[in-house]
């Protein structure tokens, strides 16, 4: 709802809203108004945007609120108002009438509908199309066909909006549309033939072939309005991408189209086809050219909206075809000082991604003026390219890395820092010769961060990186600090990175243990057991340690176990004679939910490690089949897998079936629902053929004695395989039973039953089953605590791809492995791409892969397998996975 400023004596100015404060109750008792005798238009319009407003708020009205409103609501149709009646439909709308309801307002609408005001036909339209049944759509279907091809341009879009909400609910109604929809689309209305090219095509989506004709003739044709021409170019790209999968060589088609529309005298058309012929897969130079050159003439637009969208674009070719774009760097440059900032962090990205060595001190001197004026939002994205550039350009990293560290001293939120902070990372990982620098840029910066996480995050950043430089004293200094200035948790952290020093640095160790006694005496009780710890462990106060290895494993090591599991094993463990035992702890990591990573919503970065995992339901598993006599002899439970549906969706019975791996055998856990009221399931279980499944061997059935209509229930079928190996096979299942009829009305069950069964989907035992997806916190330093001992490196050919990315995943779904620091998100158009994964495989065996993947212009995808594990044997079989 609109706002508006006032100016009074007290103030000089301040925002007022005219429905600031009001409430449901008050506006509730004044939608009394709508059973005056008299009505009064203006005040019924008042109080209807009052409730509007509430319900666009949030605000929720009971049953007997929503229905009060409804029926007094319905009384202005008698009105002739066309304002009111305007109103009224919008109500209607939002109130959304139950079944019963609808009746009442019905005739009303229907009325409206074949009215002689336009305004009403429109309306009425949408709103009958909002809160009708099935039912009563086919009643008024000859209506809406009518509208479709009506003159007046406003009913024939609300027919046709309304056909494309209707699309949803019952499309086997729209589709009888097609004729008049084709029609409509020849209409001179531009927003008629818009609405209507958008349904036409939604009711063909699921025809490729019909989707391909549509797009042919009217390419062919003169499409006049700008916004169905957008419509058609999209539509034509998706044309496009779909036959380059099946023509790997020649002319490509519908590009002269695309090419033509850079030609339309819309700008919207115009740039819509320039990007999609940035879009286009493996896109030549020769086919950007023309699109780079009206791009181009964008960026010296008078309008925002144009430039905005130009660089826009021209930052996304920059990531795949920097040379395309070098020709627009002049022009960009100019925009660095362009009063929208959008615009300003776009051009700047773009040219640190498309300019040369030689160009980038000049670039920094400009970009060093224009963070002060930014956003931290905006600083996160430049901060990004820099990093980028800085990895493209090695040989730069001091002019960068000195830009990072004077941008780091400056103001800024925790996002943006850590930021700045990841890409420093980053530099010292990736680039030797920056190391001493950067680490010293580190080590200034916290003693004056007032940031904890980063403070503790740089530390162990410190303690992996620092004992590996030339002069490791040189950090000891502000380590040390933390320790005197800091809070509680840094002072901790501090701690464990002393003892990672005195752990590698021998000439440190005396230093080191002197200022570990001293921490003896802080304050909190964290700083002290750590230091007492680490002098223990180090031999510092006189005790036998362990070996160096040991010591370096204790201090370095990763910990493979989800915090999540380990913390619910901690809590529900009862103190006993019997130690806790770590190695009971789940190690499997389970997906977060949508809503969940909707919530997150932010990618793992260089610091970072991985996010908390919900409550892994391997422990509810584990008490299930050791509570079933013919499994408890089974051992410890290695993996459950997720369900997977063996029946479709709304059929008589549904079944889904749950892995459950062990080291010796594998339970198949079958849960069934009787979706029949009339039919009661006696001796339910399910037959399975292992005949493709040659290792296995079926040991024992659990079969469910009854199966009630709409109460889920389970039956188990379990197998023995080879101990220790990753048997793989497919079964055959079907699901048999005694049927008994039962009556709805008493409950009854007849006594006699009959013998029946249901085919349901195949299962299968893969490789995939056999690992566990655990994470790690640092991949570089869990990678170098492996080993090369039983090193394994390849080269494969995955063949043709529709993308890099589908072969990434699909790589990560064949292992079932978990990614690791957002390795498994690909560039868009990137022709190269390295993906870290980390897993258990079964026999609680930690395995590490490296994987690097390459694709050329013909969509060929190459990629090399590195595996680090605890068994030889376990870095062959992952190979093996790959290569069968």
């Amino acid at each position: 709802m609109a706002q508006f400023v006032k100016k009074d004596d007290d103030r000089d100015e301040e925002e007022y809203s005219p429905f600031l404060g009001i409430e449901k109750g008050a506006v509730l008792q004044e939608a009394r108004v709508f059973n005056d005798p008299q009505l009064d238009s203006r005040r019924c319009s008042q109080v209807i945007t009052k409730l509007l407003y509430l319900l666009n708020q949030g605000e929720t009205f009971t049953k007997v609120e929503a229905t009060e409103v409804f029926f007094s609501v319905t009384k202005l149709f008698q009105a002739k108002d066309i304002g009111l009646r305007r109103m009224v439909y919008l109500i209607i709308k939002e109130l959304s009438p139950s079944s019963d309801e609808v009746i009442i307002v019905t005739s009303s609408l229907m009325k409206d509908m074949n009215s002689k005001t336009d305004v009403y036909r429109a309306n009425a339209i949408r709103v009958l199309c909002r809160i009708t049944d099935g039912t009563l759509l086919t009643q008024i279907e000859r209506y809406l066909k009518q509208a479709i091809v009506d003159k007046n341009p406003v009913v024939a879009s609300a027919a046709l909006v309304s056909g494309i909400h209707l699309l949803q609910t019952n499309p086997e109604i729209v589709k009888r549309w097609s004729n008049e929809v084709q029609e409509a689309v020849q209409s001179r209305a531009a927003l008629v033939q818009f609405h209507a090219l958008a349904l036409l095509h939604q009711i063909r989506q699921n025809d490729r072939l019909a989707v391909s004709k549509l797009v042919t003739s009217l390419t062919r044709g003169t499409v006049r309005s700008p916004l169905a021409q957008c419509l058609l170019i999209r539509y034509t790209s998706q044309v496009i991408r779909e036959s380059s999968m099946n023509n790997q060589g020649g002319e490509r088609p519908f590009y002269d189209f695309l090419e033509g529309c850079l030609r339309h005298k819309a700008e919207m058309v115009i740039f819509e086809a320039a990007r999609a012929i940035t879009e286009l897969n493996n896109v030549t130079s020769r086919e950007l050219t023309p699109a780079i050159t009206v791009l181009q003439l964008f960026l010296s637009s008078s309008k925002p909206v144009l430039r905005f969208a130009a660089v826009r674009t021209l930052n996304k070719v920059a990531m795949s075809h920097p040379m395309a774009v070098t020709n627009c760097n002049i022009d960009m440059e100019s925009l660095i000082s362009d009063q929208n900032r959008s615009i300003a962090t776009l051009a700047i990205t773009t040219l640190l991604k498309t300019g040369n060595e030689s160009g980038v001190d000049r670039l920094m001197k400009q970009i060093t003026n224009f963070m002060s004026d930014i956003a931290d939002e905006f600083k996160i994205v430049v901060v990004d390219a820099i990093r980028s550039l800085c990895l493209k350009f090695p040989l730069k990293y001091r002019t960068l890395m000195n830009f990072l560290s004077n941008i780091l001293r400056e103001e800024g939120g925790f996002e943006y820092k850590k930021a700045i902070v990841d890409s420093i990372v980053i530099l010292i990982r990736d680039i030797p010769d920056a190391k001493e620098s950067g680490l010293l840029h580190l080590c200034e910066f916290i003693e004056d961060c007032e940031f904890t996480y980063l403070s503790t995050q740089i530390l162990h950043f410190l303690g992996v990186e620092g004992p590996k430089a030339s002069d490791p004293s040189k950090y000891i200094r502000y380590i040390y600090n933390r320790v005197i200035l800091e809070n509680a948790t840094v002072r901790a952290s501090a701690v464990s990175t002393l003892a990672k020093f005195g752990a590698v640095v021998d000439s440190l160790k005396p230093r080191i243990f002197v200022l570990l006694r001293r921490c003896l005496y802080d304050n909190d009780d964290e700083v002290r057991d750590r230091a007492t710890l680490y002098l223990n462990t180090l031999g510092g106060d006189g005790s036998v340690v362990e070996t160096d290895k040991e010591v370096k494993e204790f201090l370095f090591g990763s910990l493979d176990i989800p915090l999540v599991n380990l913390e619910t094993s901690l809590k529900n463990y009862e103190p006993s004679e019997e130690p806790f035992d770590i190695s009971s702890v789940p190690r499997e990591v389970k997906s977060v939910p949508l809503a969940e990573k909707k919530s997150a919503g932010k990618k793992p970065t260089a610091l970072g490690a991985p996010a908390a995992t919900p409550i892994s339901t391997v422990d509810t598993y584990e008490k299930l089949l050791s509570s079933i006599p013919e499994f408890s002899s089974f051992g410890q439970l290695f993996k459950s897998s997720a369900p997977v549906e063996l029946t479709e969706a709304e059929t008589e019975y549904a079944v889904n079936v749950v892995k459950h791996i062990f080291d010796k055998h594998v339970v198949f856990q079958y849960n069934c629902t009787n979706t029949i009221p009339e039919q009661l399931l006696e001796n339910v279980a399910v037959v399975v053929d292992a005949s493709e499944a040659e290792e296995f061997a079926e040991v024992a059935t659990k079969p469910l004695k009854a199966l009630p209509y709409d109460t889920p229930g389970q039956t188990f079928v379990a197998f023995e395989k080879p101990e220790g190996t990753p048997a793989v096979g497919r079964f055959s299942n079907v699901l048999k039973f005694f049927v008994k009829e039962v009556d709805p009305s008493t409950g009854e069950v007849e006594e006699d039953g009959v013998e029946d069964e249901y085919q349901l989907e195949d299962s299968e035992i893969v490789a995939a089953d056999y690992m566990l997806k655990v994470g790690v916190s640092n991949f570089r330093n869990a990678w170098e605590s492996l080993g090369p001992d039983f090193e394994r490196v390849d080269e494969y050919g995955l063949g043709p791809r529709e993308s890099l990315s589908d072969a990434v995943s699909a790589v990560i779904t064949l292992l079932g492995m978990q990614p690791c620091e957002g390795t498994e998100v690909v560039a868009g158009n990137s022709r190269s791409h390295s993906c870290l994964l980390s897993g258990v495989y079964i026999g609680n065996v930690k395995v590490l892969v490296r994987l690097s993947f390459g694709v050329d212009s013909s969509k060929e995808v190459a990629m090399k397998l590195a595996v680090r594990s605890e068994d030889e044997s376990v870095s062959d079989a992952i190979h093996d996975i790959v290569a069968n």
